[in-house]
């Protein structure tokens, strides 16, 4: 039985549950990805988010992950360590019954470093922003192989963050700075331009 620590809600902005209000668990450092970050995001993503594979690192509410399912992704795989985001998170994921959706309670290097590979088209990295957790997670994600042929890489960080060094082979499609969020949209191959 969980004590209901009623912070926050978390609206999904398009897609099959459209509007639908979530809870947000109160714990330190979890921020949902505001709603006009998550339509922009999503507008950069919207030629490949039917039936992609995603992988929502540090999930926290999981409103990234939960609005690619809603816009039509086949699978996303959610990775928290806080037991109550997890337990929030698992909340949403069965009041929305969202199938296709899977969590693991589990912190984002472990995942990455003994989980079996899994090829994903779409990466969402938004660590708690003190954590400075970006280069590894990077790093992890190039040498262990997660990402498919096309894969596209979002990575949201605080403004305050050092310039990102990202893997040789990737190159920035799209960012953006809204309030004091950086974010942007990382591609692995050059050869295409969508």
């Amino acid at each position: 039985y969980m004590k209901k620590t009623n912070t926050g809600q978390l609206r999904i902005v398009a897609g099959k549950w459209r509007s639908r209000l979530l809870q947000v668990a109160n714990v330190p450092g979890l921020k949902p990805t505001s709603i006009r970050i998550r339509e922009t995001l999503f507008n950069w993503l919207s030629p490949r988010i039917e039936g992609a594979r995603c992988l929502d690192l540090c999930a926290g509410t999981g409103a990234l992950g939960l609005e690619a399912l809603s816009r039509g992704a086949s699978r996303v795989v959610f990775v928290e360590c806080s037991e109550i985001a997890f337990q929030n998170l698992k909340l949403n994921i069965n009041s929305l019954k969202a199938s296709g959706a899977e969590i693991k309670k589990t912190d984002a290097i472990s995942f990455l470093n003994n989980s079996v590979i899994e090829k994903f088209d779409i990466i969402f990295i938004d660590p708690p922003f003190a954590d400075g957790l970006y280069d590894n997670l990077l790093e992890l994600i190039c040498v262990k192989g997660w990402l498919s042929k096309n894969a596209r890489i979002y990575i949201e960080m605080s403004v305050d963050e050092k310039e990102l060094d990202l893997p040789k082979n990737w190159h920035i499609l799209k960012r953006k700075k809204t309030g004091n969020v950086y974010y942007l949209l990382a591609a692995t191959s050059k050869i295409e331009n969508s």
